[in-house]
């Protein structure tokens, strides 16, 4: 083991070692967390200084880490947020946690990646760890970011060590912390998935060390497409049993008292967050290089994507049933985060509802107790609206309410006591009693 190896290896076990984490979103930041929790002390970068004040003030703009959390970090050292990337030179590690997007075109989008590693090589020195934990396709970390590193004319496993592990937040789920969380960690070479593993175990409560790092890129992108599939599977059920009367809902609960040979899933409007309505199109990009094609895999992402309209060709059913046109109807949306009790609204099929209503005519307004304001979204035209109070004269005052989110804080049986029509996405209306009649499950 070399000078630099050595070094590094000690400051990870006597817990000196300094953890930058770049890209302080909904993955960073609970990293950021999860290792000052175990002492280490960490840097915060992010481009966006809006971000980068908020942290300093103790602010948290973050649902699940609170500001008094935030507060005592920047308070006691333990976290210092900044813009200025030359400072990446304080770091022994570095961990990249950067959107992944994909392009109109549907292909994978590594900008924010390259652009990321480029900066980092400016500044690298010997003995640092990168580890990218962005969701990609396999083969990101070997022929993207290598690369770029030993363009400095630094050594692979001698003066810098680079792995592969992949994120598995779950925001919302109190059972599971980025702490609670096994991870999966592959390394370029034996040094840096030594070094990798080290640093991951002071943090998280299991390591499972893989082969490689396109094993560990695989391993995400076949949980997150697992996922997708299934769903779609359940969403394409239900537009069968709509046709057939048949409550999905129903099947579901009757179906998962097997205790063996079969998981749960759920349908919805569609298919929301960062990781499970893009992951696959990753999978599907990787196949069309290799000369193959993923027809299950595109054809569950076409079934999922079909669902926001298939969900506004409900509303527009339920309404006629009223004697009502979508055109004119005022439309309360329920929910923008992509899923219950998040703050999160990326890649919401709420926006596509928004969209869609809106290209119909509809007189749009919405409520979220976790989004006061809706954000600007790439891929949408998103209105101008501010989340509105759910009170009775409000309620009956629309002409239909559309749950796109069925979050925790909404009182359904207040909401079809006092709304005219409610469409249900979620089946978030199982328990109401009262006025079922208004009641339109889609």
């Amino acid at each position: 083991m070399n000078d630099s190896a050595a070094k590094l290896e000690a400051a990870i076990k006597n817990g000196s070692a300094i953890v930058g984490v770049i890209g302080l979103g909904y993955v960073g930041l609970p990293l950021i967390d999860a290792f000052a929790t175990c002492g280490f002390r960490t840097m915060g970068f992010d481009v966006d200084q809006k971000k980068v004040d908020r942290l300093l003030a103790g602010e948290s703009y973050i649902g699940h880490i609170s500001a008094t959390r935030i507060a005592e970090l920047t308070g006691n050292g333990q976290l210092t947020p900044t813009t200025d990337m030359a400072r990446l030179a304080e770091a022994d590690v570095i961990i990249i946690c950067v959107p992944t997007p994909l392009s109109e075109s549907r292909d994978p989008d590594l900008t924010y990646v390259e652009t990321t590693t480029t900066t980092i090589a400016q500044h690298l020195r010997p003995g640092q760890l990168i580890v990218l934990e962005s969701t990609t396709y396999p083969g990101t970390t070997r022929d993207v970011l290598l690369p770029i590193l030993q363009s400095t004319g630094k050594l692979i496993g001698e003066d810098f060590f680079l792995a592969y592990s992949p994120e598995r937040e779950d925001p919302g789920n109190p059972d599971f912390s980025a702490r609670g969380i096994p991870k999966v960690v592959g390394g370029i070479d034996p040094a840096s998935q030594k070094m990798a593993e080290a640093i991951y175990k002071k943090a998280v409560v299991s390591i499972v060390p893989v082969s490689s790092p396109e094993v560990a890129e695989a391993c995400k992108i076949v949980e997150n497409t697992y996922r997708s599939v299934n769903i779609a599977m359940v969403n394409e059920l239900k537009t069968l049993f709509d046709r057939l009367a048949i409550d999905i809902w129903e099947v579901i609960d009757a179906a998962k008292t097997k205790p063996f040979g079969y998981q749960a899933f759920y349908p919805g409007p569609g298919l929301g967050g960062h990781c499970i309505p893009i992951d696959p199109f990753y999978l599907s990009w990787v196949a069309r290089k290799a000369g193959m094609s993923t027809r299950f895999i595109e054809l569950a992402g076409e079934v999922n994507r079909a669902m926001p309209r298939y969900v506004v060709d409900g509303v527009a059913r339920a309404l006629n049933e009223q004697g009502k046109p979508i055109r004119g109807s005022r439309i309360c949306l329920l929910g923008v985060a992509y899923k219950k009790n998040v703050d999160d609204p990326r890649e919401s099929p709420a926006f596509e509802l928004f969209d869609l209503l809106g290209e119909a005519g509809a007189t749009l307004s919405y409520n979220d107790p976790h989004v006061p304001k809706l954000p600007k979204m790439r891929s949408h035209s998103v209105p101008n609206l501010t989340s509105q109070e759910l009170t009775s004269e409000f309620l009956a005052s629309l002409d239909c309410v559309l749950i796109s989110t069925d979050h925790s804080a909404y009182d359904f049986s207040f909401i079809v006591e006092h709304a005219p029509l409610v469409i249900d996405t979620r089946n978030a209306c199982h328990a109401v009693t009262k006025g079922r009649e208004k009641i339109f499950k889609c």
